[in-house]
């Protein structure tokens, strides 16, 4: 087992990269902002419009970087 105790100890002592952390937030957050506009446009609650997925995209990627500072 002494390779499973190297690769924790190597995996527990890095934090990563910010930059994939930042990307995928970007990436996921647009995404479900763009399930839930296009959601909402089946209800004909809102339009299906690149402003709207960017707007829920933009705040959505707002709220989970102020959720994982503290």
């Amino acid at each position: 087992m002494g390779d499973t105790d190297g690769f924790e100890e190597g995996a527990s002592g890095t934090r990563g990269d910010p930059r994939v952390l930042v990307v995928m937030n970007v990436v996921l957050s647009t995404g479900f902002a763009a399930m839930v506009v296009w959601g909402l446009s089946l209800l004909g609650a809102a339009e299906f419009t690149f402003v709207n997925v960017a707007t829920g995209a933009i705040l959505l990627i707002a709220l989970s970087y102020v959720v994982t500072l503290q």
